[in-house]
Order: C-alpha cells, then sequence, then structure tokens
C-alpha cells in the first residue's frame, strides 16, 4: 500500500487530530489496500496467496463494519456512504 493512500485515508476518517486507529480508519485503509489488491489480481489470476490476504482483509473488514452496525449506526452509514459500499 502506498503511504500515500493511507494518509489521505486516515485524513478523510479520522475523529482528531492523533486519530489513527478508530474504526472508520481501519475501514478505510482496509477498503484501500483491497481496492489495490483486486486490481492486482486482475493482472495476476494466479496468485493464490495474494488472493488469501485479499481473503483475510475482507473478513477483517466485514467484521469491523459488523460491529459499527451495530454499536454506532450513524457513523455505519456514513461510512458505507462514504467509501461507496454497499451493505
Amino acid at each position: 500500500m502506498k503511504k500515500d493512500s493511507k494518509k489521505t485515508a486516515m485524513q478523510d476518517f479520522k475523529k482528531h487530530a492523533k486519530d489513527t486507529g478508530s474504526h472508520q480508519v481501519q475501514v478505510a485503509i482496509l477498503t484501500e489496500r483491497i481496492n489495490q489488491l483486486q486490481e492486482h489480481l486482475q493482472q495476476h489470476p494466479k496468485d493464490n496467496h495474494s488472493r488469501r490476504g485479499l481473503l483475510m482483509m475482507v473478513g477483517k473488514r466485514r467484521k469491523l463494519l459488523s460491529y459499527l452496525g451495530s454499536a454506532h449506526k450513524d457513523n455505519y452509514a456514513e461510512l458505507l456512504e462514504k467509501l461507496k459500499l454497499r451493505k
């Protein structure tokens, strides 16, 4: 993952100046990495090691989104809209 994309994801979704690990930031970073891996796998369809990593990231993002959906419904809806995810 490029540092620039990670920094922009953090800046767009952070709650305060030093927020680097809130649920929204983690989901945004995972979404960026997932999108990059999807592009990689389109060019290299037999790269099973990267595919496994992609599936693990998707599972982790799903768990974080599930928590946000149950605990913070307003943040959850806003995050889905900003990241253009469907749920």
